[in-house]
């Protein structure tokens, strides 16, 4: 199983129902934990995971040889992201926008273009407990992401019950985290803006195929503009998570649901099965359809 935690807008409690989720699960199945919120990890907050290696992410960017050049300008027509530009003179590469396709380099007709290596990010991985714990740290004036994102999910452990927290929003990073996994929990809030980005949530993992289900923190007891936008898409309200102080103020401390309110692990265990029952209905269901 790979469950997906995301959520519309950032601040929603992603973080927390995914860690809480992992801890929960520890002990009564394998469980690895994957943060994809490469530009600000931090699930090593709430797990505090014993690192035992760091490993340095790269992608390929166009380096342009003067000789060979002959301006020709064809690296520069076939590069949709403008990372190259031809000049009178010279030509002038921006490997920050360069998207990695390869066009520059196969199309040059002189061999002018030939692949480099760039460091975007690094790969962490440690353990907590009985939790692998994977993260991407994206490096500091870095602007594309869904490498580095796909690298940590490269770690996906297919024996174990794996948990991706990923990046708010709905943008490139977030597709690349959450597309392929076999269930999406979308966690909102019961605000005018966070019903608003779940809609925009909700309508990407329609568009992804993926299988989802919707849980409410900060939760009234009432939400009732939230439960009349899941029955009107089908998408199923699993868990209601109160508005708590002592939650809030444990989320301050850097501390779990589990570990301030401990009866929330049976809730926690039921969700991941509510998330396990539906998955395995859309595999059924699409290899009936197959």
């Amino acid at each position: 199983m790979f469950v997906a935690v995301a959520s519309g807008k950032g601040g929603t409690g992603k973080t927390t129902l995914a860690t809480s989720l992992a801890l929960a699960l520890a002990g009564e199945q394998m469980v690895q934990f994957l943060d994809c919120d490469v530009e600000e990890p931090n699930g090593h907050l709430f797990l505090k995971p014993v690192w035992v290696r760091q490993e340095p992410v790269t992608v390929t960017v166009p380096r342009v040889d003067p000789v060979k050049c002959t301006l020709c300008g064809r690296c520069a027509e076939v590069c949709a992201y403008h990372a190259l530009v031809v000049l009178p003179g010279e030509v002038l590469t921006f490997p920050e926008l360069c998207h990695s396709c390869g066009g520059c380099w196969y199309f040059c007709p002189e061999g002018a273009v030939t692949p480099v290596r760039r460091e975007i990010g690094w790969i962490e991985e440690g353990v907590t407990g009985e939790i692998e714990f994977v993260q991407g740290r994206l490096k500091v004036g870095v602007a594309i992401s869904p490498p580095l994102i796909q690298a940590v999910k490269e770690r996906c452990s297919p024996e174990a019950a794996v948990i991706a927290d990923v990046p708010p929003g709905t943008s490139c990073p977030v597709i690349k985290a959450v597309e392929g996994a076999d269930f999406c929990l979308l966690v909102t809030e019961p605000t005018p803006f966070g019903l608003h980005d779940l809609e925009l949530a909700a309508e990407m993992i329609r568009a992804l195929n993926i299988p989802g289900g919707v849980v409410v923190n900060r939760s009234d007891g009432k939400d009732v503009d939230v439960e009349r936008f899941c029955r009107r898409r089908g998408l199923p309200l699993l868990w209601r998570l109160p508005l708590d102080r002592e939650i809030a103020v444990g989320y301050a401390r850097g501390l779990s649901l589990v570990a301030v309110r401990p009866q929330l692990k049976k809730d926690l265990l039921a969700l991941w099965e509510a998330c396990a029952k539906m998955a395995r209905q859309e595999r059924n269901f699409a290899g009936v359809r197959a």
